[in-house]
């Protein structure tokens, strides 16, 4: 075991930690928007509208993610028409693509975590708005969202830790996160099994973090 080439890839990776950081937090923020967006198309009584937003979270949820990055990053690089929008000028960057890509897929399940958080919310809480004259989009923002919020937070929590592991596909469309560096020293020291010690290990402390938030969060609003 080659404990100083571990020592010295130490820095090397951490400072790739923070491009898996910004992946994650951008994917976060975007998904949660999308994933809200189709929760609520997805309880729409229209059908049309109900089965679009399920379309969607069936192809993101049942296909794979590395699939959905080499699709958006090099699939629609194929696209002779596509190359010549506008759209051209973020789909040709790798680092906005994973975003995309990763949005996308954390937004379909992220929907489907809501959409059974709302359904489980008590008609009594809505009726009881009501009757005090509150309208229905008050009632939405105000007491149905915190609740079902609350509610998802476990599994919201699964969800932020597996899109964490998930951004080390981004490695894949050339980008240096943190899997992406250790890939590269490993070429250069052929040492796999110290460098993935430590890039492990990294991940299993973010992991330690994001695990001890949620928790926090869920005794915080326990009651």
């Amino acid at each position: 075991m080659d404990f100083e080439l571990m020592i010295n890839s130490f820095p090397k990776l951490l400072n790739a930690t923070m491009v898996t950081l910004k992946l994650l937090s951008a994917s976060l923020f975007f998904g949660l928007f999308i994933g809200l967006l189709f929760a609520v198309l997805r309880m729409n009584k229209n059908p049309i509208i109900n089965k679009f937003s399920y379309g969607y979270s069936y192809v993101f949820r049942g296909t794979p993610l590395l699939v959905q990055i080499f699709i958006i990053y090099y699939g629609l690089g194929q696209i002779e028409y596509f190359r010549s929008t506008v759209l051209w000028v973020i789909f040709k960057e790798p680092y906005w693509c994973a975003i995309i890509a990763f949005a996308l897929n954390t937004g379909a399940y992220t929907s489907e975590i809501l959409r059974s958080a709302f359904q489980t919310i008590k008609p009594g809480f809505i009726e009881a708005g009501k009757s005090l004259g509150i309208s229905s989009r008050i009632i939405f923002y105000k007491i149905q969202i915190p609740i079902a919020i609350k509610q998802s937070l476990p599994a919201y929590g699964n969800e932020i830790i597996l899109m964490l592991k998930g951004t080390s596909l981004a490695s894949t469309v050339t980008l240096m996160d943190l899997t992406g560096v250790a890939k590269y020293i490993i070429s250069t020291t052929f040492r796999p099994i110290e460098v993935f010690i430590v890039a492990g290990s990294i991940y299993l402390f973010m992991t330690f973090l994001v695990h001890n938030f949620i928790k926090f969060l869920e005794r915080r609003y326990k009651y």
